[in-house]
């Protein structure tokens, strides 16, 4: 063993736990109220996402006959008479 191994790490002792005192695996009430808020957090964060995903249309095609691109040398589509004058 080199002297800066020996001297990074004491040597263990016979009597210690490890770093397991008393202490050690037990949480504080801190730690509880912690929880406690990233649960409900969570909750109204699956509510929002809910309410949008109910908001998102089955598909983002555009409805079949309207909105279609006329094809090269295709003429154009006229309009009824109607929806040019504005009257409904």
């Amino acid at each position: 063993m080199t002297f800066t191994a020996m001297v990074a790490q004491p040597p263990p002792m016979p009597d210690d736990p490890g770093g397991r005192g008393e202490d050690f695996g037990k949480s504080s009430p801190v730690g509880l109220l912690v929880l406690l808020v990233f649960l409900v957090a969570v909750v109204f964060l699956a509510r929002s996402m809910t309410k949008h995903l109910r908001r998102v249309p089955a598909s983002f095609d555009p409805p079949a006959g309207k909105h279609e691109a006329p094809e090269k040398g295709a003429a154009p589509v006229e309009k009824p008479e109607e929806q040019k004058n504005g009257a409904s």
